[in-house]
């Protein structure tokens, strides 16, 4: 080896070495910056909660609060906004009291940064409420992720096919998956993909929308779900298929099929999709794998053919709706709340 490499040679290693340092004092601090952000998120959510106590605790003192009456909050802003500066305007120390309010143990300062908490207060039904706050928590959810779950009412329209006892379950515990039903949703609502009520798109501008829109796709299917494609080729005796969308559970740990129709589902889609079904089980599974689940996802359903069409098939294929709007929370809510007293009698 001659003089100059002998030099480049060391130069590299020199390099490599400073990389590997570089590496480590980087990673040192990303968790430091972790850390100081979590610690002032629990300081924050803490000190907010503390001035929600002090609000209360101030109003129930007949006296003080007969004298200030319902101005109250705007005249502390103007005094808090001028020595503390801003972040004490009068919407924001109303949700601080409403914090204190819902939640009299200051509980969720080391799990929800304060954006979450005040997007959780907004609900009033301690059940809704409780529900957000655990899939939030165990999912990892980021405020816009929240905000999109509770307009699209995700605990409605779990709670709405559940008994009392189910609707109490999800709002304590969340979402537990444990077999393929637990994933299935009798409505699935795509509001985001930007499509027309009215049925001027096609079935292959709808795959489109979704490919487009995978992510908040993944947040409506629910947990568990990981992309593995589109268009999935299979070939039988010499005849090519695909299927729409293919996807793995990693908690079922099975493959999880997706055939989409604008408008209702026919008797020869259920037999196609269980065809699919047959031939992921048998050439596509792995050893360790489950059985595939089969959802047919359209427009329009006809229980009746439905039934008929999946008598005596594979339980692992079901059936479900889409729609292209927000589903109205207040009938949701009418049917929960009927569900809840109707076992109360």
């Amino acid at each position: 080896m001659g003089k100059e490499e002998l030099v480049l040679s060391n130069d590299l290693q020199t390099d490599k070495e400073l990389s590997v340092l570089a590496d480590s004092i980087i990673l040192e601090v990303n968790q430091a910056k972790n850390l100081f952000a979590t610690s002032m998120n629990v300081m924050m959510v803490k000190t907010y909660w503390n001035i929600g106590h002090y609000i209360v605790e101030f109003e129930q003192n007949g006296n003080k609060k007969a004298k200030y009456g319902t101005s109250m909050l705007t005249k502390l802003a103007k005094i808090l906004t001028v020595r503390l500066g801003r972040g004490y305007s009068r919407p924001n120390l109303n949700n601080m009291r409403k914090f204190y309010n819902l939640y009299p143990i200051c509980q969720m300062s080391d799990k929800l940064t304060w954006s979450h908490i005040c997007e959780l207060i907004t609900i009033d039904d301690e059940l809704e409420r409780n529900f957000y706050a655990n899939e939030c928590i165990k999912e990892n959810w980021n405020v816009r992720s929240l905000r999109r779950q509770i307009e699209s009412g995700l605990f409605l329209r779990l709670a709405a096919s559940k008994d009392k006892q189910g609707i109490l379950a999800l709002a304590q515990k969340g979402i537990e998956i444990q077999t393929p039903e637990d994933i299935i949703k009798d409505t699935y609502t795509l509001e985001f993909l930007g499509l027309p009520d009215k049925e001027r798109y096609s079935e292959g501008d709808l795959e489109q929308r979704i490919i487009d829109n995978l992510q908040t796709f993944l947040l409506e299917l629910g947990k568990g779900f990981a992309f593995v494609g589109r268009q999935y080729p299979l070939t039988i005796n010499n005849v090519h298929y695909h299927v729409d969308l293919v996807f793995y559970h990693r908690i079922l740990k099975c493959f999880v099929l997706i055939d989409l129709k604008k408008s209702s589902v026919k008797h020869e889609d259920i037999g196609q999709m269980n065809m699919y079904m047959g031939y992921f089980a048998k050439e596509e599974n792995e050893p360790n794998d489950n059985p595939p689940v089969g959802i047919i996802l359209s427009r329009n359903r006809d229980e009746l053919l439905v039934e008929y069409a999946t008598y005596g098939t594979d339980s692992n294929l079901f059936v479900s709706k889409y729609e292209l709007y927000l589903p109205n929370r207040e009938e949701l809510k009418r049917l929960v709340d009927g569900i809840l007293l109707s076992e109360e009698k």
